[in-house]
């Protein structure tokens, strides 16, 4: 029994799938890649992880349907350094955990069942996503808060198993934690996408165990992090997005905007040596926060990618960089659609705009560059909150106490869902690329 038929079973399921056919409603397609949109998240997040699968299996890539989840699912093959030009999307997997009354849980099985209305990888590059939340964060774990209230999401306790918010407590039991992320990671693989995560290096914002102060001087909490990395990357996981990675080695450290002593630069080499030797995996990339004002010193601290060095309103300005960058296969600065820190405001037309520069800002495919996206940017949030709120608090929109009518308040409504009918348009002439 692999770890998907394990997790169906937990939940109650039978094993055997079948052709969905409000999927086949929603369809979008290019060439033999497919996916659905033109909808709001709270049609596919109110469905079942079933459904999920079933929808999952009627897109299926080679045109095959399986009757049962194939026993192998291999990541999609762009060689070793495919994170070079993916597009990475964060999908912030608390907010859309269930919030039922004051609890917040469930948040990979809502990520299982928004799976389907992300787009899959291109013909020449991959489109990756970056759970925001893995690790507990140190406040209010497992429960939601007031709308204001703080939560942040970036500080994690290690050597703490995973998030209460995020890992299904209630069948852990039938399915450790570890295998529901592996049950995740190959749905999203047999979707035809990357995976990856965010972590966090200030020293104050992470604890070990329950309270005990981080520090990077401590070998044993050195050996620590990379140990519970290399964890998560053995689940299925190819790519670590590093909070406030810029500043590694004290570089910049007046718009240093973290908490807390950071690693310095040769250990930090050490580290991400480490992670990849021990993982055994050649294809990890590391996307470092705005790591790109110095192209050298990012690439030798062995990253593959950075944020906002590219201007991302200017088409004409991508392409000048891509052909800059196009003779470096292992590293280049990315492009940002938006960022967590964004606090909303921008216009629909404004973001199109600068999707249509990501995914078209080359003289050829094999030469793009980078790019990072934030879920809004595919699934418009409600017009009272943004990113960075819902990493900083985890409010639940729920009028009733009811995880469906928290999905179905999170985000926008008709326009949200006539906007991710254009952004389904654009991905659909950039993947067949």
């Amino acid at each position: 029994m692999n770890n998907v038929e394990k997790l169906l079973k937990a939940l109650g399921e039978k094993k055997n799938l079948q052709p969905d056919f409000w999927t086949k409603e929603h369809l979008y397609k290019s060439g033999n890649k497919k996916w659905i949109a033109n909808i709001t998240p709270s049609e596919v997040l109110n469905r079942t992880v079933k459904d999920a699968l079933n929808s999952l299996m009627t897109l299926n890539e080679d045109g095959n349907f399986y009757n049962n989840f194939p026993q192998k699912i291999s990541t999609p093959n762009y060689g070793d350094n495919w994170g070079r030009f993916a597009n990475y999307i964060e999908i912030n997997n608390r907010a859309i955990a269930e919030m039922n009354g004051n609890t917040c849980k469930n948040g990979l099985l809502s990520t299982i069942k928004l799976l389907p209305a992300i787009p899959p990888s291109a013909k020449s590059w991959a489109n990756c996503i970056i759970l925001s939340q893995i690790f507990p964060n140190i406040y209010g774990d497992g429960y939601n808060k007031g709308i204001f209230e703080e939560n942040s999401i970036y500080g994690i306790k290690l050597n703490h198993k995973y998030s209460e918010n995020i890992i299904s407590k209630e069948i852990e039991e039938k399915i450790k934690a570890n295998e529901q992320l592996k049950a995740f990671n190959d749905l999203a693989h047999f979707h035809g996408i990357k995976t990856g995560f965010r972590t966090v290096i200030s020293a104050d914002q992470i604890k070990v165990d329950d309270s005990i102060a981080f520090n990077w001087n401590n070998k044993k909490h050195e050996e620590l992090f990379i140990e519970e990395h290399v964890k998560l990357l053995n689940t299925g996981f190819e790519a670590i997005f590093i909070d406030s990675a810029k500043h590694i080695g004290g570089y910049d450290m007046q718009n240093y905007a973290g908490v807390g002593e950071l690693p310095k630069y040769e250990q930090m080499q050490y580290i991400l040596h480490e992670i990849r030797k021990r993982s055994k995996k050649t294809t990890i990339s590391f996307a470092g926060e705005k790591s790109t004002e110095d192209f050298n010193r990012y690439e030798g601290l062995g990253l593959t990618t950075g944020t906002a060095f590219v201007e991302p309103d200017s088409y004409d300005t991508v392409k000048y960089w891509s052909i800059k960058f196009k003779y470096n296969r292992n590293y280049a600065p990315g492009i940002e659609v938006s960022n967590d820190n964004d606090t909303g405001g921008r216009t629909y037309e404004a973001r199109l705009n600068r999707i249509n520069s990501v995914l078209f800002g080359y003289e050829y495919p094999s030469d793009k560059l980078p790019s990072f996206m934030q879920m809004e940017d595919i699934f418009p949030l409600r017009y009272d909150t943004n990113t960075h709120h819902l990493m900083m608090t985890n409010p639940s929109y729920s009028t009733n106490g009811t995880p469906k009518s928290h999905f179905e308040n999170l985000f926008a409504k008709e326009d949200g869902k006539a906007y991710n009918a254009k952004v389904g348009e654009l991905f659909t002439y950039a993947l067949n690329l």
